[in-house]
């Protein structure tokens, strides 16, 4: 008769990083070594984002991942530099799209270079990622990213097409989220389970935290865009507000608040009006928008936490449940 583990307290982040310091090494040495291009504008854009700083969450996940159901090898360490070239390259593009001029406290590649090539660089590191993905010459791996890919593209175009539309509701802001973010999130934990060979229930378990997951670290995101420190969100405080974006804590505010408040928020989205976060931040607060915010954000935390119950009680699996409750803990 097998001895099921119990769970392994969640690791708090500091230990995480210890934790995966070793495949984070190995995985940057690659990321570092296959940006590398023969025209110096694409190693100078790729260079200031992908040194930008950042805790590198998206490859970590596809080593905790493998970690947790298995050994980690160079597969493992080659789809989570994929994983980051996806994503920064969704970075470049959304900085342009978004017109924005600081990043993780730093100047955005746009801003220093201009539109046209980030988003040629952008396109880059997208057809980077797919030359590494091929090198690896597994179909299923294949078919995961390119529909990951996809989706992240109908994501961007979903966000835009609700732009300044004060008519957003939760479904289709969450509708969003899972494009953008969360797919992105769940094909690192997918890969990474399926990097170390076990069978489809498994993966489907890391697939559902890793998508559980990215709901939660966006809707906490956007909460901190309302209550964050700017020097400590690493971009301007109210961007999303500036940039016609109705989140979760705005959505709910125009939801329950009085006739003429909900009136005036629906001009301010429609506006984009920054100077106005004042008079948004009192209706968010008066309604309860961040409390109810940061609740969802906690429910998708915990469902995240629960699709790892089943697996093996190793430090790789406190390692991710530890990210599950840093996603909603931390401050910027």
């Amino acid at each position: 008769m097998s001895v099921v583990e119990s769970p392994r307290p969640a690791l708090a982040l500091p230990h995480i990083q210890t934790l995966a310091a070793a495949d984070m090494a190995a995985i940057d040495t690659l990321i570092r070594e296959r940006l590398a291009s023969d025209v110096v504008l694409i190693n100078q854009i790729a260079d200031h984002i992908i040194s930008a700083g950042g805790k590198r969450l998206r490859p970590m996940l596809v080593a905790l991942a493998g970690r947790a159901t298995g050994d980690v090898g160079a597969d493992h360490h080659q789809l989570a530099a994929i994983i980051e070239f996806i994503h920064t390259s969704t970075l470049l593009h959304d900085d342009v799209v978004d017109e924005s001029d600081l990043r993780r406290g730093r100047s955005t590649a746009n801003a220093l270079w201009g539109n046209a090539p980030s988003v040629l660089v952008g396109d880059f590191l997208y057809s980077r990622s797919f030359q590494l993905m091929v090198e690896l010459d597994r179909m299923d791996v294949m078919r995961i990213l390119a529909d990951t890919t996809n989706r992240i593209a109908e994501g961007e175009v979903l966000q835009l097409l609700h732009v300044h539309n004060p008519d957003t509701d939760e479904a289709a802001y969450l509708r969003v989220i899972e494009r953008k973010t969360a797919v992105l999130f769940a094909a690192g934990t997918q890969l990474g389970a399926l990097a170390s060979r076990v069978d489809a229930a498994t993966q489907q378990r890391l697939y559902d935290y890793g998508m559980q997951l990215g709901y939660a670290f966006q809707i906490a995101d956007d909460v901190l865009d309302y209550t964050a420190e700017a020097a400590d969100l690493g971009k301007n405080l109210g961007d999303d507000l500036a940039e016609g974006k109705a989140t979760l804590p705005l959505i709910h505010a125009i939801k329950h608040s009085d006739p003429a408040t909900a009136e005036r928020l629906r001009v301010i989205v429609q506006e984009g009006d920054a100077t106005a976060m004042p008079e948004v931040l009192a209706a968010i607060r008066a309604t309860g928008g961040l409390e109810y915010s940061q609740q969802r954000a906690r429910e998708y935390a915990e469902a995240a936490e629960r699709a790892l119950d089943g697996l093996p009680g190793n430090d790789a699996v406190a390692a991710l449940r530890g990210l599950a409750r840093y996603a909603i803990e931390r401050k910027h």
